[in-house]
């Protein structure tokens, strides 16, 4: 606390909220291990990074290799030389398993680099329109409306059509569409912030406005953008997929969860693992990640807390 002595009263200022300084590293440690939702969408996400990573090392198959000879085969499917196909094969033979880890990468880094550029460009946009106001927040948040008055699928088949579909496209799209959400919420936190009295000390003293706007009102609205770009993750490996599946996002040879859904959607009667599982891959993913980006919540945001 912050103390401005005059010469009946004392008034107090809230200093700026320290997010990483050593005790708080502690709780959160301890707020992780005491919280079984956490916990477990933790234990999810690391999973999930480390097959990203180290999947073509730990892959049981190579997840590209055909074998004819083993197409359309279930769960636990023993091949000629004794391997077994824990989740069976796809309708060329190739190992389900291996596949899904392999895909794995592709969600990993279409969530994650997605979600930093849409994070970057949506809070900065935020904290300038929240801060400055009037005529400038206007024009900027009439910006946001319009773009969100755009249905998301048309912009995504537009873009695509021009510059065609890819890993490097998709990541582009939902990046630079999605930061939006971002504006909207980082500007109202900034409208609450600026009018704090730690903010109206920091004018009193004689710091400038661009200082002000980032180090005392970015440190204090930034753990909102972290706790919102958490939970934007699991949207993004889901829009992902969606977008794949339909033939929109990431093309063959490269192996997503939303082109295995598509592979196997016309075997559902016949062999049900080909959908069963990925599909399964993708929904314990988004909710590992949902789990963690809720904790996460609870532990940076001081209204909750």
């Amino acid at each position: 606390m912050a103390e401005l002595t005059s010469k009946d009263n004392i008034v107090t200022i809230d200093a700026p909220q320290q997010l990483l300084s050593e005790p708080r590293r502690f709780d959160f440690l301890r707020a992780l291990y005491t919280s079984p939702v956490g916990l477990a969408g933790f234990i999810i996400v690391t999973i999930v990074v480390f097959f990203a990573i180290f999947g073509t090392m730990i892959s049981p198959f190579d997840p590209a290799e055909n074998n004819l000879r083993a197409r359309f085969q279930p769960p636990g499917f023993v091949n000629d030389d004794g391997a077994t196909h824990i989740l069976g094969t796809d309708q060329l033979g190739r190992d389900i398993l291996s596949r899904i880890i392999a895909g794995s990468r592709v969600s990993v880094i279409v969530g994650v680099v997605a979600v930093m550029i849409a994070g970057t460009i949506g809070v900065l946009y935020g904290l300038i329109a929240g801060f400055f106001g009037g005529t400038l927040d206007a024009i900027m948040m009439r910006m946001v409306d319009a773009l969100l008055s755009i249905p998301f699928i048309i912009l995504v088949v537009a873009i695509s059509g021009v510059v065609g579909a890819g890993l490097t496209t998709l990541i582009l799209i939902l990046g630079f569409t999605g930061w939006v959400t971002y504006a909207r919420v980082i500007r109202g936190e900034v409208l609450k912030v600026r009018e704090l009295e730690y903010v109206t000390a920091a004018y009193a003293i004689g710091q400038r406005r661009i200082m002000v706007m980032f180090k005392q009102i970015l440190p204090n609205v930034i753990s909102t953008g972290i706790i919102l770009a958490a939970t934007q993750v699991g949207v993004t490996i889901l829009a992902e997929s969606s977008l794949s599946f339909l033939g929109l996002g990431v093309k063959p040879p490269e192996i997503t969860w939303g082109l295995m859904l598509a592979d196997g959607r016309q075997y559902m009667g016949s062999a049900w693992w080909m959908t069963t599982f990925p599909g399964l891959a993708i929904t314990i993913t988004v909710l590992g990640v949902v789990f963690l980006g809720d904790w996460l919540r609870d532990v940076l945001d001081p209204n909750v807390r």
